[in-house]
């Protein structure tokens, strides 16, 4: 101990300093589009060129398909535009890609069924309302895409704004401690819905609950006559690799294997690693390195994992983000794979006990079990009382996370009582739209 003990700074001087803080950056700034020249195609174009070449078209082909599949490719976009525009500059742990379907469920060590943020690819530090953004302005790209009416799309924009200030004050007001175990679990969430959106939940609970590793294990492999299961290759989404990807793979499984942690590594004993394949997923994640690693035991049983290649978050790369000094370190000795676990374990309420990471010779991996309960809302089916729910759930998820940090009460301060901030990222969003739509048009018309 110090021999002089300093008082950690109270949550009162925490919210003035967000309160000065409007100062610097006004909240209605928050409204204002970059000024600096764009060159969208180029930075896909940049992005394409570290993939592996022969799934770049697919790539293409999967973000030309409407203009919210575009927008879901394109959060380095995003985040080089959010950089050259008014922000904030109160930093908090952020998803980086916080868009409406990159929410779901998916299976606690319990079995219980969480609903939470399920993608970290892009997580790291940055100003808290460019999550906020990101979320607002896929709400009103996905609610054109699906036809619906402009106050329909205001409406569910408004609510999901102030469905994260509510979290964020109300997470304020609790200890550390009481925020760090708050979780969205299904089954406690229902009470909280309409009937409308209770059916809406229902559905996508039970597609989730299909969404097993055994279950995705007799989707996509066969047993030979040695009993050994392998999988079912089907082009280009599985594919198989050469001897030197499997070579490295292999390499990989021993390293996860003796970095688990001691229960993990000792459930791994029971298994040997019976076939591997490489896998396309998502849509701005393909062409990235990823690959399923089936394991199987002595008695037919299986275990299905998903080493998935982790490169610059797009937070640090376009928007130009110092990371605070503890993240770095993380990044610097362990790598990118470490980033993306630290930042699922800060911003998941409950995350899955397989997560690692790994260091191969061309690139940084992050492992996690593949299809354990892992779902999500069809937004696109959403009627219109429904949708706007959701927007409301995605957002509360958002301030659930960034309440983890201390300049969360910062954060707290600077929003107020939320109706400037509100107006302003609804007149962001709506911009950022069209902004967007014009984006997918170029890219459509360069194809």
């Amino acid at each position: 101990m110090a021999p002089e003990w300093t008082p950690p700074i109270t949550r009162d001087a925490l919210r003035d300093r967000g309160v000065a803080s409007r100062k610097r950056t006004p909240r209605r700034a928050l409204a204002a589009l970059a000024t600096t020249p764009r060159d969208p195609l180029g930075i896909l174009d940049r992005q394409n060129r570290s993939r592996i070449p022969e799934l770049v078209p697919l790539r293409t082909e999967r973000m030309a398909a409407s203009p919210f599949a575009f927008y879901r490719g394109t959060a380095a976009l995003m985040a080089a535009d959010l950089a050259d525009a008014p922000h904030s500059g109160i930093l908090v742990a952020s998803c980086g890609d916080a868009h409406v379907s990159n929410f779901g469920f998916y299976a606690s060590a319990e079995r219980s069924l969480m609903f939470d943020l399920n993608d970290f690819d892009e997580a790291a530090w940055a100003p808290w309302e460019w999550d906020v953004k990101r979320l607002a302005a896929s709400i009103v790209v996905g609610g054109r895409a699906t036809g619906r009416s402009d106050e329909v799309i205001d409406a569910a924009v408004r609510a999901a704004v102030a469905s994260y200030v509510r979290g964020i004050r109300r997470a304020t007001r609790l200890t550390p401690t009481a925020r760090y175990f708050t979780h969205f679990d299904v089954e406690s969430s229902r009470g909280l819905l309409d009937p409308a959106a209770r059916k809406a939940i229902r559905g996508a609970v039970r597609q989730a609950q299909r969404r097993t590793g055994e279950r995705a294990v007799r989707r996509l492999t066969e047993t030979d006559a040695a009993g050994r299961r392998r999988f079912v290759h089907q082009e280009p989404t599985t594919s198989p690799v050469g001897p030197e990807v499997l070579a490295i793979v292999h390499e990989l499984v021993m390293q996860y294997r003796r970095n688990a942690s001691a229960d993990i590594a000792l459930l791994f004993e029971h298994f040997d690693v019976s076939d591997v394949a490489r896998r396309v997923v998502g849509v701005g994640s393909v062409g990235t390195r990823c690959y399923l690693v089936l394991f199987q035991d002595g008695t037919g049983g299986t275990l299905l994992m998903q080493p998935k290649q982790a490169s610059q978050s797009v937070l640090v790369e376009y928007g130009r983000v110092d990371q605070p000094a503890g993240l770095q370190h993380i990044i610097d000795e362990h790598g990118e794979g470490a980033r993306v676990v630290a930042m699922q374990r800060i911003l998941q309420a409950v995350s899955d006990p397989f997560l690692g990471h790994l260091r191969g010779p061309a690139a940084d991996y992050y492992v996690r079990q593949f299809h354990d309960m892992k779902g999500g809302v069809e937004v696109e089916e959403l009627d219109d009382g429904p949708f706007v729910t959701y927007a409301q759930a995605c957002a509360a998820v958002i301030a659930r996370a960034h309440s983890q940090c201390v300049t969360a009460t910062e954060v707290a301060g600077y929003i107020g009582g939320g109706r400037v901030v509100g107006e302003a990222i609804l007149d962001w969003a709506r911009a950022y739209a069209d902004v967007s739509y014009a984006d997918f048009a170029a890219f459509s018309g360069a194809r």
